[in-house]
């Protein structure tokens, strides 16, 4: 079926069309969120009742067209009702992450001007009233949960939603669609960035309508379709595909409890479609692995014996027709281990897609020979975000794909990507001169380097402004050398460093897990992870991976030293954006020293070659 309505040019064209198609059906619903350890499911009626309480209130409390509007909540109801609402009377939603602390949520309030903010817990109202002293254009917050106490100029959520029924009993066209145009700002996201202050993106009803167009001709969906919605809702992946996307269709989506129970969230939800960033199939791989190390060495067999009878399938498949043998093989295959594994996912998953950072071909290939298939993809918050996804009908591994419909991609002599289409941001918000530096020509400058292959599918193959240049003026690309050393089990997190430097090291977190496992089996004694990384035994491991690696590469991609650490990359300490990137420059400083002691030790062998 693919989308209800397929003319729609702006986001409340779209939801009214939506609700407008499926009022009065009780049985049919949009979201399912975990009550009291079951899913429930919230109907359209009811969720169009509320938008349009809620945005009858955000006007009657002075809320008008273009004024901007924040959300600061994990994905929960409140999170579409408040997108829904705000988007319905023309305002701009600035969505923020709950991961924010004070100072950054300050700084985005302040820089967007947000005349108010909608806040889901005592947690994040808290943080909003701590630097409210410093935001002049905030009139009011909304807080999703029950207030302990009342707080002057807040507002909870189920009074804001009865004001609006009142003023809607009394003027019932109160809240109108129509006021929206295409090119009206829909959204500013606000992109973390590696580097410097987060840009505000600015993206407009039609960016984001196009967008969600070119996705529903690739990935085809319908109300027989679900999802399982964990990535967070203010970043632009999960808002086109995981949210607007599946609303369009008539799919259901069902919100995860957590990231620490996905696994069984995805059982119980039983989705069909799960879109979601690499670093999970690399935890749902090892568990495999790890529940297939348990067993019996006959179940062990069997297992590695369908991997890789799957790995030559596909193989075969991509390259033309398998042999009838080859065929039954699989089919027995199939039986053993893949159907037991597909139904960890609920037993009705068609498509896991991936975005965010790049996927390490071997991962793919792992899951396909499984019989789960991974569409990448690539995008940027700024290209709203969608321009590449792998077709279902032929997957490359180790590409994002061809672009999506309305798209032009360009790769310039330096090799970055450049991209051209209607999904292409308006801009950085009071900004012109960072917009100028992305947006010339009528083309939009990624940074990033890729290049095509003969059948246009794109490979990106690094960060331009990641490349190290070594000392000896050899350009490098430390991504691919990433994935090579990431892809062993004991590497959890890895970042390659030599910029200015004779050659290059690597700073590892080790998959502690594994790494405890084999000091278990190999008898090492440690009192805690700073003790076990020290270890020889532990150290030789390393020493292997890297000499391995090293192998594949040219003389100058050679990793020659490494530094294991326990002090993983996370957004709490501010080692990785809230999407998942490494903020390389913050990291180096952080373990300067450790990385200056590892040069000096070895700058006279290198100085003397």
């Amino acid at each position: 079926m693919g989308l209800i309505y397929p003319e729609f040019e702006t986001l409340p064209d779209l939801f009214d069309r939506v609700f407008h198609h499926y009022k009065g059906q009780a049985k049919k619903f949009p979201i399912a969120r975990k009550i009291n350890g079951v899913y429930e499911p919230i109907s359209y009626d009811s969720l169009h009742t509320d938008v349009m309480s809620l945005a009858a209130f955000l006007k009657h409390r002075g809320v008008t067209a273009k004024d901007r509007v924040a959300i600061l909540s994990e994905n929960r109801p409140g999170w579409y009702l408040a997108d829904m609402a705000i988007l319905t009377i023309g305002a701009v939603d600035v969505p923020l992450y709950p991961s924010l602390p004070p100072n950054q949520i300050e700084y985005i309030l302040k820089d967007s001007g947000s005349r108010a903010i909608i806040v889901s817990n005592m947690l994040q109202l808290g943080k909003v009233l701590s630097v409210w002293q410093n935001l002049p254009d905030l009139d009011f917050i909304v807080v999703l949960n029950r207030l302990d106490e009342p707080v002057e100029g807040v507002v909870e959520l189920q009074e804001a939603k009865e004001k609006g029924q009142e003023i809607l009993g009394a003027t019932p066209d109160y809240v109108s669609y129509t006021m929206v145009k295409p090119d009206d700002t829909a959204t500013i996201i606000y992109t973390s960035g590696t580097t410097g202050l987060p840009k505000g993106v600015m993206l407009s009803h039609r960016n984001i309508c196009e967008n969600v167009k070119s996705c529903s001709t690739i990935i085809r969906l319908d109300e027989s379709d679900r999802s399982l919605s964990f990535l967070p809702l203010s970043h632009a992946y999960e808002r086109t595909g995981g949210y607007y996307l599946l609303f369009g269709c008539g799919a259901q989506i069902y919100l995860a409890e957590s990231v620490e129970t996905i696994s069984m969230n995805l059982s119980e939800a039983k989705p069909t479609i799960v879109f979601t960033v690499p670093r999970l199939f690399d935890r749902i791989r090892t568990n495999i692995l790890k529940q297939i190390a348990q067993e019996s060495s006959v179940k062990q067999k069997v297992f590695q014996w369908a991997l890789e009878i799957g790995l030559i399938y596909h193989q075969k498949v991509h390259d033309g027709k398998p042999s009838p043998l080859l065929g039954a093989r699989h089919g027995v295959a199939d039986k053993l281990v893949y159907s037991k594994i597909r139904r960890k996912f609920g037993g009705r998953l068609r498509y896991f897609v991936s975005g965010g950072a790049a996927l390490p071909q071997k991962i793919g290939e792992f899951f396909q020979a499984l019989g789960i298939t991974i569409l990448e993809g690539y995008g940027l918050t700024e290209t709203s975000p969608v321009t590449n996804v792998n077709r279902p009908e032929n997957v490359k591994f180790g590409t994002v794909g061809p672009v999506v419909d309305n798209v032009t991609v360009r790769i310039e002599n330096d090799g970055e990507i450049l991209f051209q289409g209607p999904n292409i941001m308006q801009g950085y918000w009071n900004d012109e001169d960072a917009t100028a530096e992305v947006i010339r020509d009528g083309w939009f400058h990624t940074g990033d380097i890729g290049e095509l292959d003969k059948d246009g599918y794109l490979k990106i193959t690094d960060r331009k402004k990641h490349i190290i240049v070594t000392s000896g003026g050899k350009n490098i690309a430390p991504l691919p050398i990433e994935q090579l050393i990431s892809e062993n089990r004991y590497v959890d997190q890895v970042m390659v460093i030599g910029e200015k430097r004779p050659f290059l090291m690597a700073l590892i977190v080790p998959n502690f897990t594994e790494l405890e496992t084999f000091a278990d089996e190999e008898q090492v004694v440690f009192e805690n992870r700073t003790d076990l990384i020290r270890d020889r035994k532990i150290l030789h491991i390393f020493e292997t991976l890297v000499r391995t690696v090293s192998r594949k590469l040219a003389t100058h991609e050679k990793v020659r030293k490494f530094l294991l650490t326990d002090d993983p990359f996370t957004i709490e300490n501010g080692y990785l954006t809230p999407t998942l990137k490494l903020k390389r420059k913050t990291i180096i400083t952080a373990f300067e020293k450790e990385i200056e002691d590892i040069y000096s030790r070895m700058n006279a062998v290198y100085n003397s070659e």
